[in-house]
Formats: structure tokens, C-alpha cells, sequence
């Protein structure tokens, strides 16, 4: 690549690094909201304000596509397959049942509600999931746009909080074991910090089995996205543009050998650590990217039918996962 297009691309890669380092140290003091969100919405807010640039456009688009495919790959070098197998094994069945019961949600009240089917897929993924980081490896698969992205990220993030306050009342009032809470919130729960914050609210035990429980839920991004990649190369070939490209999401086989290479020990005790940090910064620069190339006006004639979408999965996939652990004998 020349060194031409890097430097068109400089500019609008520090304004979304920039924005990075602000919404990071936002998400810090405010780790319910966290900076993905942080930086979509300043993002967001900026871009009404003021349009990007053309000179900052080139950095903005990089940054919102081939930088959110090097997050996930990046966030691959800090998992341990080891621990997620043994965990998996335990909560594979409701893991399992649960991303069923939301892919299918998305898919039946997305067209009943007539949402885009794009942005159902997103909104689909990230309940069923891991919130943000699946979001970021779907959309560049289905081709997915700012807005779309923009608005599945705001729609989960919502429903994130909501469960940090309902989940552990609801357990409590359930009579769910420790590990059964964990189950729970590891698998309807989306992102990381959310399970996090209800699960050790909980207890310990809690806490600490929902953190694996969604480690494994995350490895669901490969299946997932192969299958979404088939999906659209099979539409490509109907419509007369297949490509071999279009049927393979690369970045997704190297996110599953980086966390092999993790699992074999290549990278030590400590690199995993900084990975995790790395890849989990690298996701809030490219979603600022995808904030400022977000289009507001776009987003409010979307309406409110995605976000009524959102909670229905939300609720669907949270009742699943309870009515399996009960069938299963994990409560």
C-alpha cells in the first residue's frame, strides 16, 4: 500500500484516536455506559455539529471498517480456549438454545416490526453474543453501514443497563443458585462490563463463573460469522457478484489463531493482558470512526421499531436462558 494513501488516511485516523483516548478515559468513570458507547455518541454529537472534513474522511472510513476487523483479531491474543472449553462444556446447551432463541427473534420480529435486515443481524448478534465486539464482527461481513452499526450498539448498550439492575433482584427473587445466576447473566447479558457489574453484585461465585461462561459465549463470533459470510455470498451469487472473497471473513480465522496461540502459551503471561486492553481500545477507535461517519438524521427516521426490536429479543433471550437452565437441572 502507498505511502499516498496512508497519509490521506493519517488525519482522520488521529481525530478517531483522539476521540479514543476521550471516551476511554470516559468509559473509566462511567464503566456501565463504557467507552464503545462513549465514543459512538461523541462521535455522533460531533458529526452533527460539525461534518468531518473531506481530508478526515479517508482515516474515518479506514478506521471504521479495517480497524474494528483488527480489534476482533487483536481481542483473540487475550482469550484462553482451555478455560472457555471447560466452562462451554457446562453452559453449552443454554449458550447454545439462547443465541438460537435471539437470531431467530431478530430474524421473525425484525420483518414483522420491518426493520432492515441488516440491522436486525446486528441487533440479533449483539443480544445473542457479546454485545459490541459482535457487532464489530458481523457488520463488516453483511457490509453493514455507520448507521446501522451506530444504532445496533446504542439499542444493546440500553438493555445492558436495564439488566444490571433487574438481573440480580430477579435472581435473588428466583432462588438461583451462584453458578445458576452466573449461567444466567453470562448468557443473556451482552457486553463484558455489564456481566461483570450484575454478576459480582450477585456474589463472588457469581462473578466469577459468568465472567468464563461469557468468555466461551464470545467464541460464538466464529461460527456465527462464517455462517453470516456464507449467507452473504450465496445473495452475491444470486444477484450475479459472487466472489471467493466475499465467502471467508478473514480477520475471523486470524481471532481464532491468536487465541490458539494464547492457548499454546506463544504469548506468555503477560502480552494476553495487554491484548485484551489493546484490542478492547482499538474497538473504541474504530467506533468512534463509526460515530463520526454516522449520518443523525438517518438514525431518527430509523424510528423506534429497532429499539423496540431490541428489547424483545433482550426479553426472549433472557427468558430462554432461564426456562433452559430449569430443564437442564442448573438452577
Amino acid at each position: 500500500m502507498s505511502v499516498k494513501i496512508w497519509r490521506s488516511r493519517l488525519p482522520g485516523l488521529l481525530s478517531c484516536s483522539g476521540l479514543a483516548v476521550v471516551a476511554y478515559f470516559l468509559g473509566l468513570c462511567f464503566p456501565l455506559v463504557g467507552g464503545a458507547v462513549f465514543a459512538i455518541l461523541l462521535g455522533i454529537a460531533i458529526a452533527s455539529w460539525q461534518a468531518p472534513s473531506a481530508a478526515l474522511k479517508p482515516g474515518i472510513s479506514f478506521s471504521g471498517k479495517k480497524i474494528l476487523q483488527a480489534s476482533i483479531v487483536v481481542l483473540g491474543g487475550s482469550l484462553s480456549l482451555d478455560q472457555i472449553i471447560q466452562t462451554g462444556q457446562e453452559s453449552l446447551a443454554v449458550m447454545l438454545v439462547s443465541l438460537c432463541a435471539a437470531l431467530l427473534a431478530a430474524y421473525f420480529i425484525g420483518r414483522l416490526l420491518k426493520v432492515q435486515s441488516r440491522l436486525a443481524s446486528l441487533v440479533g448478534v449483539g443480544t445473542g453474543i457479546c454485545g459490541g465486539s459482535a457487532i464489530a464482527a458481523i457488520a463488516p461481513v453483511i457490509k453493514a453501514d455507520d448507521d446501522e452499526i451506530a444504532f445496533s450498539i446504542s439499542t444493546v448498550f440500553l438493555f445492558n443497563v436495564a439488566a444490571v439492575l433487574i438481573f440480580p433482584p430477579l435472581g435473588h427473587l428466583f432462588g438461583l443458585s451462584d453458578t445458576g445466576f452466573g449461567l444466567w447473566a453470562g448468557t443473556a447479558i451482552n457486553d463484558t462490563s455489564s456481566v461483570v457489574a450484575a454478576a459480582y453484585s450477585y456474589s463472588i461465585t457469581a462473578g466469577d463463573y459468568a465472567t468464563i461462561t461469557k468468555l466461551a459465549r464470545t467464541t460464538m463470533i466464529i461460527p456465527i460469522s462464517l455462517a453470516f459470510a456464507f449467507y452473504t455470498a450465496r445473495k452475491s451469487r444470486q444477484n450475479g457478484t459472487y466472489s471467493i472473497k466475499a465467502i471467508f471473513p478473514w480477520f475471523i480465522l486470524l481471532f481464532l489463531l491468536a487465541a490458539i496461540a494464547n492457548t499454546l502459551g506463544l504469548f506468555g503471561d503477560r502480552l494476553p493482558e495487554i491484548l485484551g486492553l489493546a484490542g478492547r481500545f482499538l474497538i473504541i477507535v474504530a467506533l468512534a470512526g463509526v460515530g463520526l461517519g454516522t449520518n443523525l438524521r438517518a438514525l431518527v427516521k430509523t424510528g423506534p421499531r429497532p429499539i423496540f426490536l431490541g428489547l424483545s429479543v433482550w426479553l426472549i433471550v433472557a427468558a430462554t436462558s432461564l426456562i433452559a437452565q430449569q430443564i437442564s437441572g442448573r438452577w
